[in-house]
């Protein structure tokens, strides 16, 4: 009987499945005297509110090649999904972890989400769909590559203060956002980059920007996953505007997790979808 397991990093949002084994593989935000592992273990909440307050500079570290191992545990077959590699280095760390595992049996997939958070939960979601009607490994690898095509992420954000205290955005424009209210609608390129679209003032603005990218997007009926840090209101406001908009979609609300939450900050969302 085949051994199956799927393994993601933090960035999906996700500590356990209800069908399929799983296993996340934690990135770490890193200050001067402080380190937040993003596991079971982490209080997000505390995180959030640590950073609202702190004024150094931080970063984040993705897992090395041995974190993905300690994952993939003892699994015949592996499906591996990364953060996007124009962001962070835990796919190519990922690609090192199968190249020592592989052998004897032991076959993995490593799949580049090209994106963050809700995206990857949707791949993941897929993945199971495929274990579950007992597809061979080479069948799973070549339907998640497919159906990558058709997913998509717009995100939404309130601040940019810690995208400049890791050195992504200059301090400068992370203050105009603050200052002014701001907030940054964006998409996940096609290339795994993270673009603005519209710099719109205040939430409902934002919100109508979000639905116009969804609609670009290609979103008619298929699955909508919309994570949110600490911003439970204008996430179900998002899921009613979605059931008017494009009342054949499936929309479930979720909390970012430790990673989500550090670049998302408070306020912000991510929303993945799929392209039909």
């Amino acid at each position: 009987m085949r051994k199956i397991k799927i393994v993601a990093d933090s960035s999906a949002n996700l500590h356990t499945l209800k069908k399929i084994p799983f296993a996340s593989a934690p990135l770490k935000i890193i200050t001067e005297d402080r380190e937040f592992v993003d596991d079971e273990k982490l209080n997000v909440s505390q995180m959030v509110a640590f950073f609202d307050n702190y004024k150094g500079k931080s970063k984040t570290s993705c897992p090395n090649p041995q974190d993905w191992l300690d994952a993939f545990g003892d699994a015949d077959e592996v499906y591996c999904v990364a953060i996007t590699s124009g962001l962070s280095g835990s796919y190519n760390a990922a690609c090192v972890a199968k190249g020592m595992y592989e052998g004897a049996g032991k076959k993995v997939c490593v799949i580049d989400s090209l994106s963050a958070g809700p995206e990857l939960a949707l791949i993941v979601e897929k993945l199971e769909e495929y274990i579950e009607a007992d597809l061979s490994f080479e069948e799973i690898s070549e339907k998640i590559a497919a159906y990558q095509k058709t997913t998509g992420l717009t995100f939404m954000l309130e601040s940019l203060k810690n995208f400049a205290a890791n050195g992504r955005v200059s301090p400068a424009v992370a203050k105009i956002t603050g200052v002014l209210g701001i907030r940054i609608v964006g998409i996940a390129s096609a290339q795994g980059t993270l673009e603005p679209t519209n710099k719109s003032r205040g939430v409902a603005k934002a919100l109508d920007a979000l639905i116009d990218n969804l609609k670009e997007g290609g979103l008619q009926a298929g699955k909508v996953r919309i994570a949110h840090c600490c911003n439970e209101v204008a996430a179900v406001a998002l899921k009613e505007k979605i059931a008017t908009v494009f009342p054949k979609a499936q929309v479930a609300i979720s909390q970012c997790l430790g990673l989500c939450s550090y670049y998302a900050e408070k306020g912000g969302m991510l929303v993945g979808f799929e392209r039909f």
